[in-house]
């Protein structure tokens, strides 16, 4: 069975001593001391090791079934869910006036991670609800916000997104859901939804979907969809619940992962409903739920990297296996631990360098959210917005890799069962798949993204890392291992660029044929530039004589790696970049 173990020392290092939490001078941040969000850590830690964990193969052998009309969920899965409600987890940065505790998004990502890492099936069942919350206090009524968001907050409702319909995945124009207007204010939605994660479940009283719909004059395309408020049972004025809605699940999906998670097919038979925002302008208030499962989909994908990471390196300390090629390791054994071997070593440091790496990329995310939402910082925003699509594509794809990495350090043993490893592997593959295929995020950023705005927020983010290339410089320690590496991949990123502005008006294909190197020479840039922040973090707090020296000294030493190994790969996906469409689009879809 594997082990987790809570990276806390990581997560306080990039907290603090990269992001400097607490002496941002944003509001509510003056009071985040690292002794507070140390206590924070530690007990949504100890909740994630010692509750959530265990629970993680429970529910990966058992999943979930469909009883009478109801989705059991794995045993043990209610009363953990009780102890994350009454624990106030749930609403660690919503507003007070909902029942929250209103901290920053940044403090919840940090938590998020270790829930995530621990079990993520459970988590999602909160994670939809944070987001379905999030929509309801951007785009919801007074009324709605009255009777929904403190329930939502508090998880005792929780709360899904219904995009997905057979016929209609990625192109959401297609959807056939239908809401008529009954004459009081709601609509009678009628359709079949699909791949609803958390759809129906045991664990709270009442459950809320958000739903995509086509009313009556919309027209077609998304323009003509509008976003509804249907809860599984109604509710009376006084927010007690009153009679059950016309809404069921049709069954279970069964999947390659996340089995713990009730993914169910949902039917709507003339369910009521209630508009949420304006009428035919539900894609915009969608999107505030759905922006924000993206930065969460991220998180899941170095999430499960670092647990299986930790199993990988554990198993690699201890598994006797050959002798070191330098002289016996371990004379007094039969073997030496496969630890020794180069290739392990280069496996082990590519999923760490990874992980710490994303980690820093997802909470700067989550920094820059908090930047747009306490100080009104439009840049920020734009940039975030920029990112987005990268955090959630990038960290997903690799973070998959990683934990195939972490399985092979296994070999055999890592392929069956009993180790737990390919649980990790199976539950990591969903997150390139949901909410927006990531094929789909490289379209999104290399044909909306990089333009918005005539380009300012890639200016703006080359600007970040041209000033962290001067800063790391300007230190002879880091100059060679840190500064040049980066800047050559913000030149392979700008060329890059580059092309797409050349050759995007004579042949959109060029674009949007490189659209998914561009994911991944982007994600490895803004890696680049977490680790050079980092290196330069840890060496301040090094000739400060701030903190453990060897911890510090690691995560140089990690960052080194980083640099020189994985780095480099910019240069080949801006060649692939420059090869254009030809190679990609020459077979006719005939010879397919």
């Amino acid at each position: 069975m594997p082990t987790y173990t809570p990276p806390a020392d990581e997560i306080a290092f990039v907290l603090h001593e990269l992001l400097a939490l607490g002496t941002t001078g944003l509001p509510g941040h003056a009071d985040l001391t690292p002794d507070f969000t140390r206590a924070v850590i530690g007990e949504a830690g100890r909740l994630a090791a010692e509750v959530l964990a265990p629970l993680n193969p429970v529910g990966d052998r058992q999943g979930c079934r469909l009883e009478n009309g109801v989705v059991r969920t794995p045993a043990g899965f209610r009363a953990a869910f009780d102890t994350l409600r009454a624990g106030g987890w749930t609403a660690l940065d919503c507003d007070p006036g909902h029942g929250g505790q209103g901290l920053p998004y940044l403090l919840h990502t940090a938590v998020n991670e270790l829930f995530v890492s621990a079990n993520m099936a459970f988590n999602m069942y909160q994670g939809l609800t944070h987001g379905a919350y999030s929509a309801l206090r951007t785009h919801g009524s007074p009324e709605q916000k009255r009777l929904y968001l403190p329930k939502l907050a508090s998880c005792e409702w929780t709360g899904t997104m219904n995009l997905t319909e057979p016929q209609a995945g990625t192109d959401l124009g297609l959807i056939r859901t239908r809401a008529e207007p009954q004459g009081d204010g709601s609509f009678a939605i009628t359709g079949q939804k699909i791949f609803i994660s958390s759809g129906d479940h045991d664990l709270a009283d009442n459950i809320v979907h958000l739903v995509l719909a086509r009313a009556p004059d919309g027209g077609e395309g998304t323009k003509g969809i509008s976003l509804f408020l249907v809860p599984k049972i109604l509710v009376n004025p006084d927010g007690s619940l009153g009679a059950r809605n016309a809404v069921s699940v049709g069954k279970i999906e069964r999947k390659m992962g996340i089995h713990g998670n009730a993914t169910c097919v949902m039917d709507y038979d003339g369910a009521t409903g209630f508009l949420v925002g304006e009428l035919h302008r539900g894609m915009r208030a969608m999107f505030t739920m759905m922006n924000e499962a993206r930065l969460g989909v991220g998180l899941q994908g170095y999430a499960l990297a670092e647990v299986a990471f930790q199993n990988a390196r554990a198993w690699a300390r201890e598994r006797l296996q050959g002798r070191a090629a330098t002289g016996a390791a371990n004379p007094a054994g039969p073997a030496d631990p496969i630890l020794v071997h180069p290739d392990v070593r280069r496996s082990l440091m590519e999923q760490r360098s990874f992980v710490e790496g994303a980690r820093a990329l997802t909470f700067w995310g989550a920094h820059l959210i908090d930047r747009a939402e306490r100080a009104g910082d439009t840049a920020a925003l734009g940039l975030v917005s920029l990112l987005t699509p990268v955090i959630k594509g990038f960290l997903t794809e690799r973070g998959f890799a990683m934990c195939v990495a972490a399985q092979q350090v296994f070999g055999g043993h890592g392929y069956i069962e009993d180790t737990g490893m390919s649980q990790f592997v199976r539950d990591a593959r969903i997150a390139m798949i949901y909410e927006g295929a990531n094929g789909v995020q490289a379209l999104d950023l290399v044909g909306r993204k990089l333009g918005a705005e005539g380009g300012r927020h890639l200016m703006a983010f080359l600007a970040e890392v041209q000033a962290t290339v001067a800063e790391a410089g300007a230190e002879a320690r880091l100059a060679e291992g840190f500064a040049r590496p980066l800047e050559a991949a913000a030149a392979d990123l700008r060329g890059a660029a580059m092309f797409f502005l050349a050759e995007a008006p004579k042949d959109p294909n060029a674009a949007l044929a490189g659209s998914m190197d561009f994911l991944h020479l982007f994600g490895h840039t803004a890696l680049g530039l977490m680790w050079t922040r980092m290196a330069l973090a840890a060496q301040r707090a090094l000739d400060a004589g701030r903190g453990d020296p060897g911890f510090l000294a690691a995560r140089i030493a990690t960052g080194r790696f980083y640099m020189a190994r994985e780095l480099p790969a910019t240069g080949l996906h801006r060649r692939r970049i420059e090869t254009g469409a030809a190679p990609v689009m020459a077979l006719d879809a005939a010879e397919f």
